[in-house]
């Protein structure tokens, strides 16, 4: 390999790597928001044994 090919290849391969993290998102997750609670709460209720 010549020396020009590597210097281009290491070059595209950093503007790929940058623009992949600079560039905007395509994540397809959906839009959920704030979801409430709907389990049972744990009961905070100490037992003492005298």
């Amino acid at each position: 390999m010549s020396i020009p090919k590597v210097i281009d290849d290491v070059i595209s391969y950093i503007s790929g790597a940058m623009s992949r993290i600079f560039g905007p998102t395509d994540d397809s997750y959906p839009e959920t928001g704030v979801q409430p609670y709907q389990g049972e709460l744990k009961s905070h209720k100490k037992h003492r044994s005298d």
